[in-house]
C-alpha cells in the first residue's frame, strides 16, 4: 500500500488537475488526488495529530499554497482556484516533478521565502527543501517530540518520590481532573493509610455521590495479575463500583485481561499514561512558552464583499 503523497509529491499532480480547466474547488482536488494516488477509505480518513483536519487534505493545502505563492495557480474566490498562463507554461515543459527547489526559480516564489518570520529566522529555514511534511505536521510532531521528552522526564522524578508523597501526588493528579471537588473537600474525603489494599479514597464529584477508591504504586517491576485480582478483592470487601489501579512501571497482559468483564469499573494507568495525564492536567510541570498558531479568518473579508 502506498504511503500518503507528502505535499511537495502533490504539487505537480494539483497542477495537472486544473490543466484546462476554469476554476476548481480545493475539495474537488484533493478528492480527485485521493483517487488518482489510489488512497485508502483509512487514508483519506487519517487525521494531522490534533485531530482536527485529515493529513491528505493538509497536505493538498500546503501544495496549493505554494504553487499559488508561485504564480502557477492563481485563487479568484475563496476555496477555488485556476491554472495561470505560468502554469501553463510549466505544464508545457512536463518537468518530472514540482517542488519547493524547483519552484525557487520564480521570483514572486522567492520573494515569499525571503519573508523574515522573525529577526533571526527566514522562512526558508522553516520550510526547508528536503522536508516532507507540512509546517503543521512539523510543529506538531515538535510538539509530540517535546511531550515525549517531557514525559520520560516527569516519570524519572516520579520514580524518586517516596510512597507517600507518590500517593499524594495520585491525588493531586485526580484533582486536576475534576475529582474529588475543591482541595479542602478532596482532602477531607482522602484516606492515605494503605487500609485492606486502598491507597486512597476520593469523591468523584463536589457532592461525593459516588466514590473512587485508589492504588498506587511507585513500582519499577511489571505489575501482574496477582496485584490487581487483590485489589479488585479489596473494592468488593468495601462494595465500591469504581477504582483506579496507578504504577510507575506497566502491567503484564495478563492484568490487563483481569479487569476486562467485571460488574465494577477499574481503570489501570501505566507509568507512561500517567506522565501524559500529569501533562494533560498541569500536575508537576509549568507552562514554559505560548505560541498561537493563526488561521485566515475569511468570514471577515467576506463581510467586506456581501
Amino acid at each position: 500500500m502506498m504511503a500518503i503523497p507528502d505535499f511537495q509529491t502533490a504539487m505537480l499532480p494539483v497542477l495537472k488537475c486544473l490543466a484546462g480547466k476554469d476554476v476548481v474547488s480545493s475539495a474537488q482536488i484533493v478528492e480527485q488526488l485521493s483517487d488518482a494516488f489510489a488512497l485508502t477509505p483509512e487514508q483519506r480518513a487519517e487525521l494531522l495529530p490534533s485531530g482536527k483536519q485529515p493529513i491528505f487534505k493538509n497536505r493538498v493545502g500546503w501544495a496549493i499554497l505554494h504553487l499559488k505563492k508561485a504564480g502557477l495557480i492563481s485563487s479568484p474566490k475563496r476555496a477555488h482556484v485556476q491554472i495561470t498562463e505560468l502554469g501553463q507554461s510549466v505544464l508545457a515543459q512536463m518537468p518530472e516533478s514540482i517542488n519547493l527547489r524547483y519552484l525557487n526559480q520564480f521570483e514572486s516564489y522567492r520573494e515569499f521565502r525571503s519573508i523574515k518570520a522573525s529577526d533571526k529566522e527566514p522562512l526558508e529555514d522553516i520550510l526547508a527543501p528536503n522536508s516532507a511534511g507540512t509546517p503543521d505536521e512539523q510543529l506538531q510532531q515538535a510538539y509530540q517530540s517535546l511531550n515525549c521528552s517531557l514525559a520520560a522526564e516527569l516519570l524519572d522524578n516520579v520514580k524518586q518520590l517516596s510512597s507517600q508523597a507518590f500517593e499524594q501526588l495520585v491525588v493531586d493528579l485526580m484533582i486536576g481532573m475534576g475529582y474529588g471537588g475543591a482541595r479542602k473537600e478532596a482532602g477531607q474525603a482522602t484516606k492515605l493509610t494503605g487500609d485492606d489494599g486502598i491507597d486512597g479514597i476520593i469523591n468523584e464529584d463536589k457532592l461525593g455521590l459516588d466514590a473512587i477508591y485508589l492504588q498506587a504504586k511507585r513500582w519499577e517491576n511489571t505489575v501482574h495479575r496477582p496485584e490487581i485480582d487483590k485489589f479488585i478483592g479489596s473494592l468488593t470487601r468495601q462494595g465500591a463500583k469504581k477504582g483506579v489501579f496507578i504504577t510507575t512501571s506497566d502491567f503484564s497482559q495478563g492484568a490487563l485481561a483481569s479487569v476486562r468483564g467485571l460488574n465494577l469499573s477499574v481503570v489501570l494507568v501505566d507509568g507512561q499514561k500517567l506522565a501524559e495525564l500529569m501533562i494533560e492536567h498541569n500536575v508537576g510541570v509549568s507552562v514554559k512558552e505560548i505560541y498561537q498558531v493563526k488561521a485566515l479568518d475569511s468570514d471577515y473579508f467576506e463581510g467586506f464583499l456581501a
